[in-house]
């Protein structure tokens, strides 16, 4: 890993942990956060890698807005997680963009699984999860009429009815790395394209002419 890499995946991650603390503490991922990591991402993908860079943190930015958008529009995360997911994309680029996000889905997960667990018992998770199943079959995330994410954060109970989804976001970030490990060369941030593959130069006229005459009998 080299110095720019370094560089990028440690504002990403100064990003995420401020995100979860606040996430944790007050349920909020705030904007004077988010705007300025999206904008600090673009701009520093553009000075290091000009339009190729700018392009590439572009479309990591899109994969993080998209990858939650319609589950914000469903009221099952809020409008902060979406911007935060964007904003390390513009850091992170596409793919490992869409690592993190399955780490981060996989870690909400099972927290969820666990406040259920801990609310109603293994029974009461069980049934649960078969009522999320079907609420998704009907494209839904929570029930149709029920109370917004920032009402459930109002709540006193909170931290026992919301997933933090910024924590989860971050703790999904640093096992994506841990993952990776000396892999992490093969997911190009936004500064820095994929290493060219060599190429064996073709020898000189005057060597192949001296080996063919030596070749003859």
């Amino acid at each position: 890993m080299d110095r720019s890499q370094l560089l990028f995946l440690s504002a990403a991650a100064v990003a995420t942990l401020i995100a979860a603390v606040t996430d944790l503490w007050k349920f909020k991922v705030y904007n004077a956060l988010t705007y300025p990591a999206l904008a600090a991402g673009l701009a520093a993908s553009a000075w290091a890698g000009g339009w190729s860079g700018l392009a590439t943190s572009g479309l990591g930015a899109l994969a993080g807005f998209s990858a939650l958008v319609v589950f914000f529009a469903m009221g099952g995360v809020g409008a902060g997680d979406v911007k935060l997911l964007t904003a390390l994309g513009a850091w992170l680029g596409p793919a490992m963009t869409l690592q993190v996000v399955l780490a981060s889905a996989l870690a909400a997960g099972a927290y969820a699984l666990a406040l259920a667990a801990l609310d109603g018992g293994l029974a009461g998770a069980a049934v649960d999860v078969l009522h999320l199943s079907h609420r998704l079959r009907r494209g839904e995330i929570v029930p149709a009429g029920g109370p917004s994410i920032r009402e459930e954060a109002a709540r006193p109970d909170r931290r026992r009815r919301l997933v933090p989804f910024a924590a989860m976001t971050c703790l999904g970030f640093f096992l994506t790395l841990a993952r990776l490990g000396p892999g992490l060369d093969d997911y190009s941030t936004p500064f820095r394209p994929r290493p060219a593959v060599a190429t064996t130069p073709a020898p000189a006229a005057g060597v192949a002419s001296t080996f063919g005459e030596r070749a003859q009998p």
